[in-house]
This record gives C-alpha cells, sequence and structure tokens, in this order.
C-alpha cells in the first residue's frame, strides 16, 4: 500500500445498482504536512471487452444498443456503437468476454488473444477493462446474438468494413473509447492484413525430455527442432529455439553438466526472458514438461500458440512450408 496515503473513512452512498461510496483519506505533501481530501469512488466490478475480425472479409463485428448516461450528456438518440464487452461476474477475463461474445453477438470463439488492460475512468470509477482481440469466421456463428433477455438487453449486432468502421471514429459516429482502442489497435498492429506479418516463432519442444541425459538422444531431440526451425524460416517467418540462446549462456558462464546450478539457474528462467520477445510459440514433439511449461506462460502472456507446423500460415509468396512430419 502507498504510505503517503491513508484512508480515514468510507461512507456508502448508495448500493442500489453497485457500490457508490464516499472516502474520506489523508495524504501526506511534499513537504511532510498531512491534508484531508474526500473523494467519490464507484465500484461496478471489473469488465472485458473484444474486438472480433474477419481477415478474409476485412470486416469487424460491433454492437449497437440505448446508453442513458449519453442520452443525457449530448447523444441525441442515446444509441452508441461498441465493441461487444461485459462485466466479469466472477469469471476470468477470458471465460467472461467468450460468453459476452456469444451472447451478444452470436459467435462462439474459441481463441481469445489479451491485449492489455486499462482503467477506464480513473477519477471516479474502480473499472478494470481486459481488452481483447479474437478471428471470426461465418461458421462460428451458433445464434443471432443481442443480449441476455432476463437481463433486459436489447443489442443490435452489426457487421462493418475495418476501413469504414474507423471512418466512424472521424467522423463521430463511433465514440465509445473502448471500441476505438480496439478499432486503433487493430490498425496499428495490421490485424487484418490478408497476408500475415512475419512472425517471431519460439519453437518449444523435448530438449532431454525421455532421453536420461544421452548426448546422442539430446543431440536428436535438437537436431528434430532445427529441422523445424528451417522449416519456420521457409515459410516466411523468425524461428527462435531457447536452447540457441541459453545454451551458450550457461557454458559461458562455466557450466560443468547438464542439470548443475548454473544450467539449472539459466535454462529455463531464459527461455521465458526469450518469450516474452516472440509473437507465438510452435509446441513440436513428444512428451516434455518444459516445453508445456513454455505453452501455459505464453497462454498467460497471449500469446498465439501453434500446436502444428501447418497452423502456421506462410507469411512470403515466394516461400512455402515443406511436408513432412512433425512428430518424433
Amino acid at each position: 500500500m502507498n504510505p503517503k496515503i491513508r484512508i480515514v473513512n468510507e461512507e456508502i452512498l448508495s448500493d442500489n445498482w453497485y457500490l457508490l461510496k464516499k472516502i474520506t483519506y489523508m495524504s501526506e505533501a511534499k513537504d511532510g504536512s498531512w491534508t484531508s481530501q474526500s473523494r467519490e469512488s464507484y465500484d461496478r466490478g471489473n469488465g472485458a471487452t473484444i474486438l472480433l475480425y474477419n481477415r478474409e472479409r476485412q470486416t469487424v463485428i460491433l454492437t449497437r444498443q440505448f446508453r442513458i448516461p449519453t442520452y443525457v450528456n449530448g447523444n441525441e438518440t442515446g444509441m452508441l456503437i461498441e465493441a461487444c464487452a461485459g462485466l466479469l461476474d466472477k469469471e476470468s477475463p477470458e471465460d467472461s468476454i467468450r460468453r459476452e461474445a456469444e451472447e451478444e453477438t452470436g459467435y462462439r470463439i474459441a481463441n481469445v488473444r489479451k491485449i492489455g488492460e486499462a482503467y477506464m475512468s480513473p477519477g471516479s470509477v474502480t473499472e478494470i477493462l481486459h481488452f481483447f482481440v479474437a478471428e471470426y469466421t461465418p461458421a462460428m456463428k451458433v445464434g443471432e446474438g443481442g443480449g441476455v433477455e432476463e437481463e433486459q438487453e436489447n443489442i443490435e449486432v452489426l457487421e462493418y468494413p475495418f476501413q469504414r468502421a474507423l471512418e466512424m471514429i472521424e467522423e463521430g459516429e463511433i465514440r465509445d473509447a473502448k471500441t476505438i482502442m480496439l478499432l486503433q489497435y487493430a490498425q496499428i498492429n495490421r490485424l487484418l492484413e490478408s497476408r500475415p506479418r512475419q512472425l517471431q516463432i519460439l519453437i518449444a519442444g523435448p530438449y532431454r525430455s525421455g532421453t536420461g541425459d544421452d548426448p546422442n538422444l539430446i543431440r536428436r531431440n535438437m537436431d528434430f527442432m532445427n529441422e523445424i526451425a528451417l522449416k519456420v524460416y521457409e515459410a516466411g517467418h523468425l524461428p527462435v529455439l531457447g536452447e540457441w540462446y541459453a545454451l551458450p549462456l550457461i557454458e559461458q558462464s562455466g557450466s560443468q553438466r547438464i542439470g548443475d546450478e548454473i544450467f539449472d539457474r539459466i535454462f529455463h528462467p531464459s527461455s521465458v526472458r526469450l518469450l516474452k520477445h516472440c509473437d507465438a510459440v510452435l509446441r513440436i514433439g513428444g512428451p516434455s514438461q518444459g516445453a508445456d511449461e513454455m505453452v501455459t506462460t505464453a497462454m498467460a502472456m497471449g500469446k498465439t500458440i501453434y500446436r502444428d507446423l501447418q497452423e502456421i500460415p506462410p507469411c512470403l509468396s515466394n516461400l512455402t512450408v515443406p511436408s513432412g512430419e512433425t512428430e518424433l
């Protein structure tokens, strides 16, 4: 907690829909003196929002619904165009936004990717909003959407060309902050480019697993991962193996054998450090606790996970992915 802030009193002003409090607190000034201040804080829980986009059709899914706060503050119709969103309702952000996407838009999305989180109105509202993006296809449509009737939701589902949605920001037709942030993220990161950009892909597979530390079997595993790395390179992407990064560092640090103190201190942590700078993980080969942990860590970071070489889209038109086995 901040030692320069002391909460003195919390008074509940309203507990009708969500929780509105008047909070009195003391704050320490630069000269060491303390002053008392009071602010109102509205706690409605945390939420999540998502932009659904289709690269092939160059479209995005948005919604339109009546918002009374905008109606009493200059929005003549009260109707607002927004990205799908909702409160977490004791769920994880990922589970919540999948549920909201299906309820509001009718699309059942399997893979969502978190791109960040933000306090949306920190002067008065406690809410943290988790931001996601996900690709959708017509095959994912399982209902009409429109929201949940018992929650008195009346939501219109909209599908716009992506470029048109960007124009609507400039024209003032889209004025919702979270939606503007998601659309601008998609524009900056070129999410809807028809040809995928070059990715930095970390290859996660067995290094020591199942070898009994036999150097010949370890070499076999490395040869296999190097072979896959070449195919990833030929698909137009930048392959990375944690072993390429970690093993020279381990040797330079004076490690005497696999699994000694220096090896354990550097091997896995260095791969996690490398993972932060990669776009995706390709999980290949047989059982490996380390590779599985890398996938779990990557998922928590919101990285794309590929389970098969053929899932990776070619980046450069003059390069193709050679066919071949991807399992040991």
